[in-house]
């Protein structure tokens, strides 16, 4: 049976839901239109919105439909979990930037499959561009991709641990 009304978790997971979608969007945006190829660990950071977002939208789901009731508290504290994870992972990201610490010996961008050819194998260096976890290709109020992966991580988390509280 459908339940028509609204209270504060369905809010904090409306609220998730435009935040994440929003930011993994900006991510593709970035990439796609602007030209910025994204590290191992960039990618990386995407994987929680891609098991995040559908979280959020069965959360919904579970406020919209009363049989579902049980699985309200369950969704939200997942959304909270695969948000701080994301978060964890955006610090770490931005640490590896910033050199506070080594990052993966593996982070040196595109996964190569290997040419047909030696020809091939030529033409595939000219334009090969290697991207390191190391730099961070763009900043803005001195944050980046990373820094703001993991502010935005942060404030999912937390929606989603109000989605998760028992208070209505």
């Amino acid at each position: 049976m459908l339940r028509i009304g609204y209270d504060r978790r369905e809010g904090a997971l409306s609220v998730a839901l435009a935040l994440a979608f929003f930011a993994i969007c900006a991510a593709w945006f970035f990439e796609l239109a602007l030209g910025y190829i994204p590290c191992k660990l960039c990618l990386w950071q995407r994987w929680p919105y891609y098991l995040g977002i559908p979280l959020i939208v069965l959360g919904l789901v579970s406020h919209a439909r009363e049989d579902w009731a049980g699985l309200r508290r369950p969704l939200g504290a997942l959304v909270a979990l695969t948000f701080a994870a994301s978060f964890a992972l955006g610090v770490y990201h931005a640490g590896v930037e910033w050199k506070f610490w080594a990052g993966p010996a593996d982070c040196g961008g595109r996964i190569f499959l290997g040419p047909a050819s030696a020809m091939d194998f030529a033409k595939s260096l000219e334009t090969a561009r290697a991207v390191s976890c190391t730099s961070a290709p763009w900043r803005f109020i001195g944050l980046s991709f990373a820094g703001w992966n993991a502010l935005i991580s942060l404030a999912l988390a937390l929606l989603g641990m109000r989605a998760a509280s028992s208070r209505k």
